[in-house]
């Protein structure tokens, strides 16, 4: 099981906003490890392989948290998410 605090550590190791999706955390993820592989930092390795070790736990941590997380299906949630802005509105304030 995850724990809140290792999640919130891999949202702010990663520089996530709250609102990140699958492909916001990919695309960090590859970015933070290109700026930190070993190899772009010959003068420092060990902070640099200590940094890609942290990014990659992150990385692992967060790709768990998505692949359990329970997607809602039920048809009503998916209509009303799927609401125009002129159905949203006729639903909440009636009208045509």
């Amino acid at each position: 099981m995850l724990s809140f605090d290792k999640l919130v550590k891999a949202k702010t190791l990663l520089g996530l906003h709250d609102k990140s999706t699958l492909s916001d955390i990919k695309s960090r993820y590859k970015t933070m490890m290109q700026q930190w592989h070993p190899d772009k930092h010959p003068d420092d390795p060990e902070t640099a392989h200590a940094m890609s070790t942290q990014i990659n736990e992150a990385y692992a941590t967060l790709l768990e948290y998505c692949s359990n997380y329970e997607y809602n299906l039920e048809e009503s949630f998916l209509k009303e998410q799927t609401l125009t802005p002129q159905e949203w509105w006729a639903k909440k304030f009636g009208g045509r």
